[in-house]
Parts: structure tokens; C-alpha cells; sequence
């Protein structure tokens, strides 16, 4: 059972501004990256659902917040069906983040009052998904889009909030475009969760660009 309700959730996305997502298939890494991304400021974040038994690792990891870190919101992203979904709210899931719209993942999650994340692509996708009770929608591929597209959608519809994902990095000029243009949030990945010349995960370099990412967004904000 989800240990934030999906106000909270939606609150701390709000006041935080970025979600920071990753995946890996070793628990004691993803718990450093955890670790590194907590150290850092954030106290939201997604583990995306991309390998085989990710749901294992997510199970441990949840667990692992909820001692270590408990207020720490875990979401899960990459999750395409409602059964995927079902799975992961067993598992403690906070928040459901897909990349594609669909209806029975908004069944699933608003049966258990957890907050769901849909990929949007259209106007007419996102009045769907509002009409079933989404607070935040997902811009993905972001890098597709591009903030004119927010700034569009927000015009006749200032009601709406997106959350762009793919495209978004810790650069201010990168930042900046997306919430001048009227970002609710965004999602940031692979350019957030850098590596060494090793291919592992540079956890002091994670944890000093969220601290940098979640500066340069509360500057802009203001």
C-alpha cells in the first residue's frame, strides 16, 4: 500500500520541480544511486521498470527508503499495462508513471487512489486523461515536442500540468526553456545520472547535479 497519498505526491512533484528516474538491475548499486539522489535534496524520485524483475529490485528498494530515508517518495515509471501496475502498488508503489495513455493503468491506480503519470502526445489525449482524474501529465518524448508545446496547451487550457521527460538536463538555458514556458515539473534521467569513465554511476556527480538541478530550478521559479 502506497505510503503518500497522491496529493502529496502530486505537492512534492509540484514543490520540487524535477523527477529524477533511473534504473538498474543491482540492489546495492540502485541503493547508492538512491542514496546519492536523496543526499542531493530530492525527496521524490522514479525507479523506471526496464529489466527482467525490476519489480524485485524495486521491492527491496522500497523497503530500503521506507527504513532509511522515510520521506522519501518512490514512484515507478516505464509501466505500460495495468497489471504491471497492480504489481507494483502490492509492492508499495507511490506513483505510476507511463509512457503511453492508457485507460486500465488509470483504473488500477484510481481504484487505490494512487497518483498515475500518463504519456500524452495530443490535446486530446490529455483532456482524456484529466477527465479520468490525471493531476500531472508526461510530455514524452520531450525532446520531440519541446517546450512550444506546453506553452501551447497551457494557453487555452492553464488548468493543465506537464511534466516533460527525455530532453531535459541539468543546463539552466535547458531548465529554463521548460518552465518559462509553464512546466509543471520535469523528468530527468540519463543526463542527470552520470558515469565515470568506468560506465559506473558517478555518485558524487549525481548527488552535486540534483543539488545543482533543484538550485537552478527554486532560481528560476522565483
Amino acid at each position: 500500500m502506497a505510503r503518500f497519498t497522491r496529493i502529496e505526491v502530486a505537492q512534492t512533484m509540484k514543490a520540487q520541480g524535477m523527477v529524477p528516474l533511473f534504473y538498474h538491475s543491482d540492489i546495492n548499486v540502485a541503493k547508492k544511486v538512491l542514496k546519492a539522489i536523496y543526499k542531493g535534496g530530492a525527496r521524490l524520485l522514479e525507479f523506471t521498470n526496464r529489466g527482467d524483475y525490476a519489480h524485485e529490485v524495486f521491492r527491496e528498494l522500497n523497503k530500503f527508503a521506507e527504513k532509511e530515508m522515510p520521506d522519501l517518495i518512490m514512484g515507478v515509471g516505464s509501466v505500460t499495462d495495468g497489471g504491471t501496475a497492480s504489481l507494483y502498488l502490492q509492492l508499495g508503489c507511490n506513483f505510476v508513471v507511463t509512457p503511453v495513455f492508457r485507460e486500465d493503468i488509470a483504473i488500477v491506480c484510481n481504484r487505490k487512489k494512487v497518483m498515475w503519470s500518463p504519456g500524452c502526445g495530443s490535446l486530446t489525449e490529455i483532456c482524456r486523461a484529466e477527465e479520468l482524474g490525471c493531476e500531472v501529465v508526461k510530455l514524452f518524448p520531450g525532446s520531440v515536442y519541446g517546450p512550444g508545446f506546453i506553452k501551447g496547451v497551457r494557453g487555452p487550457q492553464p488548468w493543465t500540468n506537464i511534466m516533460p521527460t527525455g530532453g531535459v538536463s541539468p543546463d539552466p538555458d535547458n531548465l529554463k526553456g521548460w518552465f518559462d514556458a509553464g512546466a509543471f515539473c520535469v523528468g530527468m534521467g540519463s543526463k542527470l545520472m552520470v558515469k565515470n569513465k568506468k560506465g559506473e554511476f558517478d555518485l558524487k556527480g549525481i548527488e552535486k547535479l540534483t543539488k545543482d538541478s533543484l538550485r537552478t530550478i527554486k532560481k528560476l521559479r522565483s
